[in-house]
């Protein structure tokens, strides 16, 4: 199955929480729908982006990545690239590539949708987000892309946040606390590439 394809089929079975998010569902599968090439970078206006918003397993902690280009700390999240193969991999695969960590479980389902304004030339980013949870006592790496990477109490996140982030880390928590059924090691549920 494509990426494209596995979006599409991830976006229509999952059950939106509320009428806003519902509506960006919509507005996300119409996007796929007129463009299929609409997982990609190169994708305009808008493309999909996946990122996931990590987590400590007591949910007290949230590991933030201070962005290179926008300044503000956001979650760790990006483009897809070719030989992702499905869109919970691809937030898989920026977790690991921009904190360091390998040890994360992600989400196989999305916890939100947002659409932001895209720093890479396009109008904007269609981002899927997920849930991830990794060890508290993990250490993270910031990587090229990023100025800092570090883990934040979610009761005293810093001030400089990118829109949408500080809601983010609640929805996150609050389906930890809820229990996550849908976890999986992000190496053993996504073999993240193809060849």
């Amino acid at each position: 199955m494509s990426l494209h394809a596995s979006a599409v089929a991830t976006l229509t079975a999952w059950r939106a929480p509320d009428t806003d998010q519902e509506a960006l569902r919509r507005d996300f599968l119409g996007h796929l729908a007129r463009h299929p090439d609409g997982v990609w970078r190169t994708c305009r206006p808008a493309h999909l982006t996946a990122s996931a918003i990590v987590v400590d397993p007591t949910g007290t902690l949230t590991l933030l990545v201070l962005h290179g280009r926008i300044g503000l700390w956001v979650q760790p999240g990006g483009h897809c690239e070719p030989g992702d193969t499905s869109i919970a991999g691809v937030a898989a695969r920026e977790v690991s590539e921009e904190t360091g960590l390998l040890d994360v479980a992600v989400s196989l389902t999305p916890l939100l949708l947002s659409r932001h304004r895209a720093p890479c030339g396009a109008e904007s980013h269609l981002d899927v987000q997920y849930v991830a949870v990794a060890p508290a006592d993990a250490t993270p790496v910031a990587s090229a892309e990023s100025h800092d990477v570090r883990w934040f109490p979610v009761a005293d996140l810093p001030r400089d946040l990118a829109s949408g982030v500080a809601s983010g880390v609640a929805s996150a928590v609050a389906a930890l606390r809820r229990g996550l059924p849908d976890l999986a090691e992000a190496g053993a549920a996504f073999p993240a590439r193809t060849a």
